[in-house]
């Protein structure tokens, strides 16, 4: 049989893992729905057309086709539009509420926790297959600044959450692009989108490149590109940053009032911020995120110590993504990456689970004929809510003990008479539901009655915590 090779950039996670990733989303799920957020799922596919609307590259998108159905030119039925994956949940999402906006009530709140596709070169982070989770607030016709503040200081006490299990400490970076637009203006760019497309590169490829690229592409003069890197440098933890904008701003003669708006609102952040989550949201002015619906406050999540990791949560205000041409539904939102947190928390050894399997006991088997005995024990304890399963062979009890140990199940269950080991006394129809029960951990083993014992609450299910990795 021929080997099995691999597929880059879809990521399979071991059963451990997958305990890690499901803990993640449960965590998201809880905080998202503590906060009033409803659960959406879309379709996988969209019109091509719609996909590429977000500006983002046909290369990125993975294009369906029905080969048994093509052609010999390979072209689709006539009228038969192009359907491909989504690459987002944002993007769905926006179709959805124009599809559905008169059975939704506005401002509409919701999370949403699906698979995404993107044709990108594999790479730490970077998948082509992965799961993402997003909250956005849509609004009809208006939205009210504050969602703006609420969305990242969700985020911020879903991340607290996660730090019990080892996650590292997280920074939501922070900009309004009013305050960006404002004084690009007010130095005399006009070409805005463009300014904030090299701007979004400084941590890819540095200030000298950046300022080249706003010569040549931007129409920017020398003076003007060392405005805009001035802008860009501004950063801190609280509302000094304001002021240090503003100062910035006076001194080019570019006091708009574009930008003056966006200060009062990244100030108004910055409080709440300050107030609800201290040192975790910090104000940047580099952070531009490149595509050109962003029309207010915009966000990028690092993970502290992993920051050459990229962003794993980012977002903004978007105020005219979903239109019909008649109304418009402003939001504003953010997107977890969370095969790529979870990759990191993996692959750092920065958590791990305590075991792969739902299962806290194996009943043993003694003989294929006392096999109803073990079941009727498992059937009791899983009527308690207790995970188990039924030794697959009645092998020596040996076996069946390390049997447990291989797949991390801590408790191995003997039906037989109370005050008896396991061998010496084989339980009958009498006495199916009593016996002994073995921590194979520390080896203790105690008698038990089926109808009343049951495992501390730490060993009845898998439980995320800490690994070796986290170095805190």
């Amino acid at each position: 049989m021929a080997r099995i090779a691999p597929l880059s950039g879809f990521p399979e996670w071991l059963p451990q893992g997958r305990v890690v990733e499901q803990h993640v989303l449960d965590v998201l799920r809880h905080t998202f729905e503590l906060h009033g957020f409803a659960g959406i799922e879309t379709r996988a596919v969209e019109p091509l057309d719609q996909l590429l609307r977000k500006g983002e590259t046909s290369k990125e998108v993975y294009v369906l086709s029905r080969l048994q159905d093509a052609d010999p030119a390979g072209q689709r039925d006539r009228g038969e539009k192009q359907l491909g994956l989504h690459f987002d949940l944002t993007v769905p999402f926006a179709r959805y509420v124009l599809e559905n906006a008169g059975k939704l009530a506005f401002p509409f709140k919701r999370y949403q926790i699906q698979k995404v596709w993107r044709g990108e070169r594999p790479q730490e982070g970077r998948f082509r297959e992965f799961t993402q989770a997003d909250i956005d607030v849509v609004g009809s016709g208006d939205l009210p600044y504050h969602y703006e503040v609420e969305v990242p200081l969700v985020m911020a006490e879903a991340f607290g959450a996660l730090r019990e299990i080892g996650l590292p400490p997280v920074r939501i970076l922070v900009n309004n692009r009013k305050v960006a637009e404002g004084f690009y203006r007010g130095i005399g760019l006009s070409d805005v989108e463009g300014v904030l497309r090299q701007i979004d590169k400084l941590d890819k490829i540095g200030h000298e490149q950046v300022a080249t690229l706003l010569v040549d592409q931007c129409g920017a003069s020398e003076d003007q590109a060392k405005a805009c890197l001035a802008l860009a440098g501004i950063s801190g933890s609280d509302t000094s940053v304001i002021a240090e904008v503003r100062a910035l701003a006076e001194s080019y003669g570019a006091l708009t009032e574009l930008l003056t708006t966006g200060l009062a609102e990244l100030e108004a952040l910055m409080v709440a911020a300050g107030r609800r989550a201290p040192g975790v949201v910090v104000a940047d002015l580099k952070i531009a995120r490149g595509l050109d619906y962003y029309t207010g406050s915009v966000y990028e999540t690092v993970l502290v110590g992993h920051e050459q990791l990229g962003s794993v949560c980012s977002g903004g205000r978007y105020d005219t993504l979903a239109s019909d041409g008649k109304n418009t539904y402003p939001g504003v939102g953010l997107s977890v990456g969370v095969s790529r947190l979870v990759s990191r928390l993996l692959s750092g050894g920065l958590v791990t689970a305590t075991r792969g399997v739902p299962t806290a006991v194996l009943v043993a088997v003694a003989t294929e004929e006392t096999r109803p005995v073990s079941d009727a024990v498992a059937e009791a304890l899983r009527g308690r809510g207790i995970p188990c399963e039924v030794a697959p062979a009645p092998a020596k009890f040996g076996k069946q003990i390390k049997y447990a140990d291989r797949r991390g199940i801590p408790f191995v269950w003997f039906p037989g008479e109370p005050g008896h080991g396991p061998a010496d006394a084989p339980a009958t129809s009498g006495t199916a539901l009593v016996g002994s029960v073995k921590d194979i951990r520390s080896g203790e083993q105690l008698d038990a009655d089926a109808t009343t014992w049951e495992p501390p609450a730490e060993d009845l299910h898998p439980r995320v915590v800490p690994g070796s990795g986290t170095g805190q």
